[in-house]
């Protein structure tokens, strides 16, 4: 089953990449790879979410809110590219999370974003990854997701 289709029966069909937040390009390709610059997680009620992990925000909140930055991306690859089914390969997921110093679940709150790649790209879904916490993020954002992507030339 393709990429498309999963996301199909993931009831994902409504996908609008949000636009860079400055003078940077959401995407970038170079050869086969595909560099997609930071998403945050989709607004909830209309606001963009705010706040730190471990205080205003669960790990499993973050786990969710780790899905919506990945759709973020989902839907960037697809205004690149025109097509899900050109990924070849996730090579890399980075996560950055706005937390308080204390907080440790940042591997639990990452696999929100892992396991959405998984469900819509299978094996090619599977990536390296890296998490670290950080003292803040853009407009006070809980957290935000990178990417690299191996993809196929049209």
């Amino acid at each position: 089953m393709s990429a498309e289709q999963r996301l199909k029966e993931l009831g994902l069909t409504q996908l609008t990449a949000s636009k860079p937040a400055g003078n940077y390009a959401a995407a970038v390709q170079t050869g086969n790879l595909l560099f997609l610059s930071g998403k945050a997680p989709q607004p909830i009620d209309g606001k963009p979410p705010k706040g730190k992990l471990g205080r205003e925000y669960s790990a499993q909140d973050g786990r969710a809110l780790a899905r919506s930055a990945c759709v973020e991306l989902i839907a960037a690859i697809r205004q690149q590219l025109g097509s899900l089914d050109r990924v070849v390969q996730f090579v890399e997921l980075h996560g950055s999370l706005n937390t308080v110093p204390e907080f440790e679940a940042h591997a639990e709150v990452l696999d929100g974003a892992s396991d959405l790649l998984a469900e819509v790209f299978g094996p090619a879904g599977v990536h390296a990854r890296s998490v670290v916490g950080v003292a803040s993020l853009r407009n006070g954002v809980p957290l935000t997701l990178k990417a690299i992507v191996e993809v196929r030339q049209q």
